[in-house]
């Protein structure tokens, strides 16, 4: 049989396994393989060679075999853990991006403690060189062996498969788990491996399930290699907005408010008013016009925006039966907007209109997902809608990204972003207002004003907003997991839904475009972003607490108050520590606060007139008069530098 192995045809035996063409083509290197991709399917080394075609071999460098190479690590741990454990139930453990995890359903709760047993037993798994083989069964043999076993997890995941599925096992010594693989050959194959955390997770993430116990792992092809990540890591969970946002704190939590509900504290809550005078002020400088509008509304009003179809599950409603109505609190400001627009006509010569809101928003985000400030159940956004003519929308469009670019780069995010084309999914129309001639349009529309941009975009299929396609602006986490932290979206839909329009230039009415839009997204996700990628030391311009100064001795205390006194009324963020402390302990603690600068006064400052500055990144800059100091730190601010 003529076969086609990396770019090679050769001739092999019908029926000969991939791990032997493999050994026969490449020696020793046939260690580094793990799997195969034969005739465009990812299959494993101990598969046979029915047909003539293609195998491509696959290792650590490919992404598909990093998957296999892990997918079989959560299997050892599995493993280990049914021997350690033997009444213990499995339910699911997937590779993920830099790892794997594995469910569990224990009788008695272990701890993280145990995982340290848990390793030594996976280490001797790898030992026995143990094979990976897998085995297809019919339906009612697999619900036979894992009901035997008392596997309710998997019993449950095969009653649930598609008839036309093939359901396939992989035996593992005395362990076998449902599962579609593919897998190494054996267990040695793993060379590096770590067991990172445990958590709570819900069966099948549903929260009116089970919590079970989830243990997370990371596997590489060397130890070395694992180190370096694991070392970062470690220095992701350093800067974590979670940790350094309460150390300094921006923020806090507490149980008897809520899960997803963080608190604001004093420097938190100006970070947040800074951002949004800044977003406000260079709104209003683009010709937005600022509204307010309520927090909630009657369910009729989201009715006709769509929500309650589309993303009632997302919502917390309130059922008012004194008033014999129901009403939500609102996931986003648009029908309130689009009804503010729709109070008195309007002609193609008013448009565009460009309305905008630091709206606060209520989303019924599910316990797992929250985190921080990255996630929360209430949050705000810099929200906008501009309501345009036909004519005016790649404009309008090209000028929302300007914005956002702008906002980006003040901030010092602009280079930590990627860009999404997000389509709606045909396959999937429950999810969306349901008119594929209008998603056409608009997509097409979209597509063509991006590629007039010159941006670079990827596609995603099935992200886009149920009222229309977005731009979503991509950025990842110190722990590299990607969210939307700015969207522009253009909407087909709504403008008929609240009956918009507006009188054309012969006098007829005529539907707008409406583009959805935030400028610097939503404020809570952003202030963690920016405490993660400066680890808590802000720029001058946004931080806090701009200058600090400290007193040496009693003697010039009165001079501290009165240099902070002055700061202040010329619109800098100063404080004055005058605690009865020593200096150098005054200074280190303004390290540890990770103040922009720090003006010191003693005896020979107050006698010379002079102040003596210290920058947080520079150290000790020597002594300047009160004048100079002024307009270095104006001039840093006006300039918003970033250093």
């Amino acid at each position: 049989m003529r076969i086609m192995v990396n770019n090679v045809e050769m001739d092999f035996e019908k029926n000969s396994l991939i791990a032997d063409i493999a050994k026969n083509v490449l020696g020793e290197n046939f260690k580094k393989i793990y799997v195969a991709r034969y005739n465009n399917k990812i299959v494993d080394l101990y598969s046979p060679v029915l047909e003539e075609g293609s195998i491509e071999f696959l290792g650590w460098e490919s992404e598909v075999g990093k998957k296999a190479y892990r997918h079989t690590s959560s299997h050892i741990l599995a493993q280990a853990v049914k021997r350690l454990y033997p009444e213990v139930k499995v339910a699911i453990g997937p590779a993920i991006q830099d790892g794997f995890y594995y469910d569990f359903d224990f009788l008695n709760p272990i701890t993280s403690s145990d995982l340290a047993g848990i390793e030594e037993e996976m280490k001797k798994i790898i030992k026995e060189r143990i094979p990976v083989i897998r085995q297809e069964l019919s339906r009612a043999e697999a619900i036979d062996e894992f009901s035997k076993k008392g596997e309710i997890y998997k019993v449950e995941l095969i009653k649930d498969l598609p008839e036309e599925v093939t359901i396939s096992i992989y035996r593992q010594g005395d362990f076998s788990d449902l599962c579609a693989g593919p897998h190494l050959p054996n267990t040695s194959y793993v060379k590096a491996f770590s067991l990172t955390s445990i958590t709570g997770a819900y069966w099948r993430g549903d929260e009116k399930k089970k919590m079970l116990t989830r243990i997370y792992g990371t596997s590489f092809d060397t130890k070395e290699n694992m180190e370096t990540y694991l070392e970062g890591v470690r220095e992701a969970r350093s800067r974590d907005h979670n940790k350094i946002g309460r150390e300094l704190g921006y923020f806090m939590t507490d149980e008897n408010i809520g899960q997803g509900l963080p608190l604001l504290m004093p420097k938190g809550a100006k970070l947040f008013q800074v951002l949004t005078r800044f977003v406000e002020d260079e709104e209003a400088r683009r010709g937005y016009l600022l509204t307010k509008t309520p927090f909630m509304a009657k369910s009729k009003l989201y009715k006709i925006s769509g929500h309650w179809d589309h993303y009632r599950e997302g919502m917390f409603v309130i059922d008012n039966e004194d008033e014999n109505e129901v009403l939500a609190l609102r996931p986003m400001t648009c029908p309130f907007q689009y009804t503010i627009y729709n109070n008195g006509l309007k002609s193609y010569r008013d448009l565009p209109k460009r309305y905008a809101e630091t709206s606060t928003l209520f989303r019924n985000e599910a316990s797992g997902e929250m985190h921080g400030l990255i996630r929360v159940r209430q949050f705000t956004i810099s929200e906008g809608h501009l309501v345009c003519t036909p004519s005016q929308l790649e404009t309008e469009f090209k000028g929302c990204l300007e914005l956002v670019r702008y906002m980006l780069k003040a901030i010092g995010l602009d280079k930590d972003v990627s860009y999404r084309f997000s389509k709606w999914d045909p396959q999937n129309t429950e999810k969306y207002i349901n008119d594929p001639v209008k998603w056409e349009e608009a997509e097409s529309v979209m597509k063509t004003i991006l590629d007039h941009l010159g941006l670079t975009y990827k596609v995603a299929i099935g992200e886009a907003a149920f009222y229309g396609p977005k731009l979503d602006i991509q950025i990842k986490n110190v722990f590299g997991k990607e969210d939307t932290i700015i969207t522009i979206q253009v909407d087909p839909f709504l403008a008929e839904r609240f009956d918009m329009f507006y009188i054309d230039e012969k006098g007829n009415k005529a539907r707008p475009y409406i583009i959805h839009r935030t400028s610097i997204g939503c404020y809570e996700r952003t202030m963690a972003l920016l405490l993660e990628k400066y680890n808590g030391a802000l720029p001058l311009w946004m931080a806090p607490e701009q200058v600090r100064v400290l007193n040496i001795t009693d003697r010039t205390l009165e001079d501290a108050k009165k240099i902070c006194d002055n700061l202040l009324a010329e619109g800098i963020r100063a404080t004055a520590d005058t605690a009865n402390e020593k200096i150098g302990y005054k200074i280190r603690m303004s390290q540890m606060d990770k103040i922009p600068y720090m003006v010191v006064i003693g005896d020979k400052e107050k006698d010379s007139n002079l102040l003596s500055v210290r920058s947080r990144k520079d150290g000790d800059l020597g002594c300047m008069t009160y004048e100079d100091f002024l307009l270095k730190i104006k001039k840093e601010i006006k300039d918003l530098n970033l250093d």
